[in-house]
């Protein structure tokens, strides 16, 4: 069976592309998913897709970097996938079939240079704030949260849960707020 997966990185994207491509190329069953893929670990539909291939079935992406964007993350997904005897098809790097020899040779490559784009990306990036910040352009995001507020909320009785909304912020922040510090531990 011919099992596709599709990602998009955030919900303000459409993977209909993908989708469509796949489709035409005899996908019989499809993952959709819209996570960030700087990582395999977080993604539970790709999560999903892996449990779901069976002996003989071949795992079918658009590009390469829709399933992973590091070399470690690739190999691990190609590892399951060949541990389960499940093949890997990416329909735009050169039709990259694992189930040949030259298809794994050429999954080693382009999984580095899927890794060095996005290290590239990122240096780009961090040049970019540093030149903003000595422009006097970039601040970096403001605090949205005031500990002391906080601080007083949990005085008041208030849970965590419930400092969060009020304070129109995610339950996950309060904790970072109110879990003490290293120094504070000892």
């Amino acid at each position: 069976m011919l099992v596709g997966y599709a990602r998009v990185s955030t919900t303000d994207q459409s993977n209909s592309i993908q989708t469509d491509t796949l489709t035409q190329h005899g996908v019989e069953r499809l993952f959709e998913e819209q996570q960030s893929g700087k990582t395999a670990d977080n993604r539970p539909i790709l999560q999903q897709c892996l449990d779901f291939v069976r002996e003989g079935d071949v795992l079918v992406v658009t590009r390469l970097d829709r399933i992973a964007r590091s070399a470690r993350d690739l190999h691990n997904v190609i590892h399951t996938l060949n541990a389960k005897g499940v093949g890997f098809r990416c329909l735009q790097q050169g039709e990259m079939d694992t189930t040949t020899s030259h298809g794994k040779l050429l999954l080693g490559v382009l999984a580095l240079m899927a890794e060095f784009e996005l290290d590239i990306r990122q240096e780009r990036q961090r040049e970019g704030i540093v030149k903003a910040k000595a422009a006097g352009v970039y601040k970096g995001r403001k605090a949205t949260i005031n500990r002391d507020e906080v601080a007083a909320l949990k005085a008041s009785g208030l849970g965590p849960r419930a400092i969060a909304k009020q304070l129109k912020c995610s339950e996950a922040s309060i904790y970072r707020i109110l879990q003490p510090s290293p120094v504070e531990a000892l």
